[in-house]
């Protein structure tokens, strides 16, 4: 699994060894793995994706490959098109030297190699275009999801931390951008019904929670599980497009021109994937109580006693 140490693939890893499949999990830097480590299943091994050879022998002997390799800023030689559109085709023509004949890829709402307005958009569409082209040698399954909150969250635990530095004042951009936040372990399961399910061969499923909000309404939501104050200030276009193009000189970069313009691009769903995988997606408030504010432990307990009902 490509990208199984990050914020979704820790939490797919998690629960495909659990169900007692062998996982190989290939990162850049072993102690990023350090959660995997206690899975008795999963196989942490140092190497670079982007090297196709070293691909090629990640691949050798698996069933499925899974890439949810993703970046939401550019840093140094981690060019969009380097991590999205780069490494789908080569995933893909690994996997056919391999004779990996199952892919389930992580593409995102609004991916489209040439009309999005975002570099982040357009590189995923172009990786898409790629995994599709395979289809001859390939079982793939794309996946769209808007965007994910949970426990390791850069979503919601951004913004809680951004507002308990700033006493709660936030000068925000794009502020009536419309989301449909999905939870990451509905996610997960929309990954493992795929490999359950061969109907889902060749298939693209968007992916979103139950609800739509705002940016604003996000925020907000955010704050008052969280327990700190919030004033938003939404920006106009061009005063946000300053702010991008200041926070992006930063360090991180906490926001850029390219996530603005990504921005402009409503990250709800048109078509029901969860529906159509059967996935009953959680609501946000279900949720962010179990790991925000000062009730988070004791909220935690009352919903895993709720869910096992």
């Amino acid at each position: 699994m490509l990208g199984g140490t990050g914020f979704v693939g820790t939490e797919l890893v998690t629960r495909l060894a659990m169900a007692g499949h062998w996982v190989r999990v290939p990162t850049r830097n072993l102690a990023h793995g350090e959660r995997l480590r206690v899975l008795d299943t999963v196989e942490l091994v140092a190497a670079n994706v982007h090297d196709p050879r070293a691909l090629g022998q990640l691949l050798t002997g698996m069933d499925v490959v899974i890439n949810l390799v993703g970046i939401l800023n550019e840093r140094g030689r981690a060019t969009f098109h380097t991590v999205h559109t780069e490494l789908g085709a080569k995933v893909a023509a690994a996997a056919r030297a391999a004779r990996v004949r199952r892919l389930l890829h992580m593409s995102a709402i609004g991916a489209e190699a040439e009309r999005a307005p975002s570099l982040y958009l357009r590189s995923k569409g172009a990786a898409e275009a790629h995994v599709r082209a395979a289809a001859p040698y390939l079982d793939f399954t794309i996946f769209r999801p808007a965007v994910i909150f949970g426990p390791r969250d850069s979503l919601t635990n951004r913004f809680a931390r951004l507002l308990q530095l700033s006493a709660g004042f936030l000068p925000l951009a794009r502020a009536q951008a419309r989301f449909a936040p999905i939870y990451v372990l509905d996610v997960v399961e929309a990954f493992v019904r795929a490999l359950r399910e061969r109907q889902t061969i060749g298939q693209t499923y968007e992916l979103c929670g139950p609800e739509i909000l705002t940016l604003e309404q996000l925020v907000r939501t955010t704050a008052e599980v969280a327990g700190v104050r919030c004033w938003i200030v939404p920006l106009p276009d061009v005063i946000a497009r300053i702010q991008a193009m200041v926070m992006g000189l930063l360090p991180g970069k906490p926001f850029s021109m390219d996530n603005y313009r990504s921005l402009t691009v409503d990250s709800v769903c048109q078509d029901d994937g969860c529906g159509r995988l059967g996935v009953a997606p959680q609501h946000l408030l279900a949720v962010l109580p179990t790991y925000l504010g000062d009730n988070a432990l004791q909220a935690q307990t009352d919903f895993l006693r709720r869910s096992v009902r």
